[in-house]
């Protein structure tokens, strides 16, 4: 399990690396918010993530990959079989963000995560740790179910944390080849707008590794990024370490408030607003 931490870790710093480069010499939006504030939150937020992966989701995957109900057929190729379970496991990630926004309690871990008002490579790992944890356990059900092997849960949760560092970054990609990534994955274009401070849009684009799930179950927004587009949730804004740690298990009124709204399909007022701040 060491190789899979250590192989998984080297990935992610290269891809990270790369994009945060990339994010200097081809930025979208040039008057992305680089304040040293931001940055200790979101990298606090990492902070008290990181350890999830490594000592729950990992060791959960493990055991539960000892412990299923059938096999996979060893005439099953190797390379069909990984692909099957990335599909599988990013279907769940699909529906499993959905439910974030959906469900009040569920949407209390992931809110902090859309209260940055400003996207880039720190904005992937910018999530509640309750959130990991709990994103994590549940997993063990399709890995159960489908019988997954650990290799194939490393190599995916490996795919989903490059994809998120990838689909977050303020990187702008040539017209024609985000036409032709966006095809089949997520690209930045892509999901910005899960991120624009409008209430719809935040309803939408609910899409991890793979962009077809939206256009598949009817949650793909019309709308198109632009520099200009106001990042945030319709209402809130950003903030402390502190209170974004506490917030999801505090009641103030903003947290209550954001909670009231569960599903923000229909606040027409909402999206007037934001798209008139344009």
């Amino acid at each position: 399990m060491l190789s899979l931490v250590t192989s998984k870790g080297a990935i992610l710093a290269i891809v990270f690396v790369a994009l945060f480069a990339a994010e200097r010499r081809f930025a979208f939006a040039a008057s992305a918010k680089f304040a040293a504030s931001r940055l200790v939150r979101n990298v606090a937020l990492w902070a008290s993530a990181a350890p999830i992966s490594p000592l729950i989701a990992l060791p959960i995957a493990a055991f539960i990959s000892e412990v299923q109900i059938w096999s996979r057929p060893e005439t099953l190729a190797p390379i069909i079989s990984i692909v099957i379970s990335i599909v599988l496991l990013d279907l769940w990630t699909y529906f499993l963000h959905r439910a974030y926004h959906e469900a009040p309690i569920l949407w209390r871990l992931h809110r902090p995560h859309h209260l940055d008002e400003t996207l880039d490579v720190t904005s992937a790992v910018r999530f509640h740790f309750a959130e990991v944890a709990l994103s994590a356990l549940t997993r063990a059900i399709p890995v159960w179910l489908f019988a997954m092997p650990l290799t194939h849960v490393a190599i995916f949760e490996t795919l989903l944390l490059s994809a998120a560092i990838f689909h977050h970054s303020n990187v702008s990609l040539p017209p024609s080849v985000d036409r032709l990534i966006g095809k089949l994955f997520v690209t930045p274009n892509f999901h910005w707008v899960h991120h624009h401070r409008c209430a719809s849009d935040l309803q939408s684009n609910f899409g991890a590794v793979f962009s077809f799930w939206d256009r598949l179950f009817g949650t793909k927004s019309a709308t198109v990024r632009s520099a200009t587009m106001p990042i945030g949730v319709p209402g809130d804004g950003d903030m402390s370490v502190v209170a974004l740690l506490l917030s999801p298990f505090v009641r103030t009124g903003m947290v209550q408030a954001s909670a009231r709204q569960g599903s923000y399909l229909g606040r027409e007022a909402a999206d007037r607003s934001a798209r008139s701040a344009q």
